[in-house]
């Protein structure tokens, strides 16, 4: 891979990812919400603590924020796998910021963003069934975890992706559940908050 092509799928979506739009918001409305709430900078927390157009806000910017590298390789004509690549490091930079001491979001919204430009058919059903599971328990969390955890499954079945792609996207679905892990405590232990 040419040094071009690696700052544009990597370095490039990293950097990108890693601003931290649900902190600055935050601080731009002198609010910190890491200490408030869930203590998490993406947008359902925002929403919770600042109110639902900011939160809203917040959600557009962070998929932007994967959207965006994302189609920046696509139009350069670098294959699939370059532009599931630049998707996974966005995440990654979402998730763990070096602006924020390598911690960050859950990758939820960067992450969608990413997914509508790889293939929007595949983010229509993943976000179905986010929604199936969202009306039903009312639980962000967990429809957050059930659509991360369908789109390599249903991807592989639309797409026929090569296996470094679905690799990659799995890889990138296996972040967005790992950084819910003290949702999943909260879930089993009856403790966490529905969305209302």
């Amino acid at each position: 891979m040419e040094l071009k092509a690696v700052l544009l799928c990597t370095v490039l979506p990293f950097l990108l990812g890693a601003v931290p739009f649900g902190y600055v918001i935050g601080k731009l409305k002198g609010v910190d919400v890491r200490r408030h709430g869930s203590g998490n900078i993406g947008a359902t927390n925002v929403s919770r603590v600042l109110g639902k157009k900011y939160g809203a806000l917040v959600l557009l910017l962070d998929a932007l924020k994967g959207a965006l590298p994302v189609l920046a390789v696509k139009l350069s004509g670098l294959p699939e796998e370059y532009q599931v690549l630049a998707g996974l490091f966005a995440v990654l930079g979402h998730c763990f910021s070096p602006l924020l001491s390598f911690k960050g979001g859950k990758g939820v919204a960067t992450g969608l963003g990413a997914f509508i430009v790889i293939s929007p058919q595949v983010t229509l059903l993943a976000f179905l069934i986010f929604l199936a599971v969202f009306l039903s328990t009312r639980y962000v969390s967990l429809s957050s975890i059930t659509a991360a955890l369908s789109y390599p499954l249903i991807y592989r079945f639309l797409e026929k992706p090569s296996e470094v792609s679905f690799i990659l996207v799995s890889l990138t679905a296996l972040v967005i559940v790992v950084k819910h892990h003290s949702n999943v405590r909260r879930l089993l232990r009856g403790e966490e908050k529905k969305y209302r």
